[in-house]
């Protein structure tokens, strides 16, 4: 079988963010799949539209890697009942690199939903952006909680969850790329 690029978009590019030891470990236990190749994709290393980088809002280096993606795993933090704007400008970017590609969507918060909401807010985003989401989702609630300070793991059972969220996104991406030819 081929193999399938499939990034993990991390969600924030606040300072201290806790979402990035959950987007690490999600990308960890993709890289352990067998025909899976992934890539931690952190939003601080690029520029977009109202980053006041570039007039024309768009990262040649990020434009490469959504046109080669076969799909995307984001990780995201809650903020405010939503996801954090950073994402949103992420999006926006690349509308042409995105149509008929799978997304799975992971949930980050201090509380104890997990991101549901974020989860929630954010698929209405991807499918404008013509995503197809996968329909089994990753919550990190109470993070804080999950990861040490220094971002081990604390709960290894999530490992699990992580990969049942991997599983479904790489047979969505086996389809549509199938599809798309």
């Amino acid at each position: 079988m081929d193999q399938l690029f499939m990034p993990v978009i991390i969600g924030t590019n606040r300072e201290k963010r806790r979402s990035y030891f959950a987007a690490k470990l999600v990308a960890e236990v993709g890289a352990s799949v067998d025909g899976v190749v992934t890539e931690l994709i952190d939003p601080q290393n690029f520029y977009f539209a109202g980053d006041g980088n570039d007039p024309n809002g768009k990262d040649g280096r990020y434009s490469d890697l959504t046109a080669r993606a076969d799909g995307f795993f984001i990780v995201t933090p809650e903020y405010n009942h939503s996801f954090p704007g950073s994402l949103k400008r992420m999006l926006d970017s690349e509308f042409e690199n995105y149509r008929h590609k799978p997304v799975a969507l992971g949930g980050v918060s201090d509380g104890i939903w997990g991101g549901v909401r974020a989860i929630e807010s954010l698929v209405n985003a991807v499918r404008e952006m013509g995503l197809v989401a996968t329909w089994i989702d990753v919550n990190f609630p109470r993070v804080q909680d999950l990861f040490d300070e220094h971002g081990n793991l604390l709960d290894e059972e999530y490992r699990k969850r992580i990969l049942k969220s991997w599983q479904e996104l790489i047979w969505m991406a086996r389809a549509l790329k199938a599809a798309r030819g």
